[in-house]
């Protein structure tokens, strides 16, 4: 972790970074972050669980870190933040593509969710079919 906030101290000395949820949120969407950093101690959670998942859909790096003092303090602000994302590493460019490199996945792939519930409605399609079978029987 030592090395995120020192490479977010390193671009923000010498490129550029974004601080806080909706700047972090635009820049991946506009894939202009580089990396990204996620404070773990932010409350509700639900304030930064989309950015692992929208950070894995448009490719880049998102690491969790400790911290949200010390995120903001790596930013240069005197408060806490929730997210930073590098956008220009300048002299940091090293250490983004190490992090880059070393990082897994923050979060597994959803992408199995949805047909599990196309199976399921594909089940709940078939006792209405067995149902209109039996109408028919009785009308015979």
């Amino acid at each position: 972790m030592e090395k995120v906030y020192e490479a977010i101290e390193l671009a923000r000395k010498t490129g550029k970074i974004v601080k806080g949820t909706n700047e972090v949120t635009k820049a991946i969407e506009k894939q202009t972050a580089k990396l990204v950093a996620v404070a773990a101690d932010i409350s509700p959670k639900e304030i930064t669980m989309h950015l692992p998942l929208l950070s894995k859909e448009k490719g880049v790096t998102c690491i969790e870190v400790s911290s949200k003092a010390e995120l903001g303090a790596s930013a240069g602000i005197p408060l806490g933040t929730a997210a930073v994302a590098i956008i220009e590493p300048g002299e940091a460019s090293g250490i983004v593509k190490e992090l880059g490199k070393v990082t897994a996945p923050a979060e597994p792939e959803k992408a199995e969710e949805p047909k599990e519930e196309k199976a399921e409605e594909k089940e709940a399609d078939k006792p209405k079919e067995k149902t209109e079978d039996k109408k028919e029987d009785k009308s015979e």
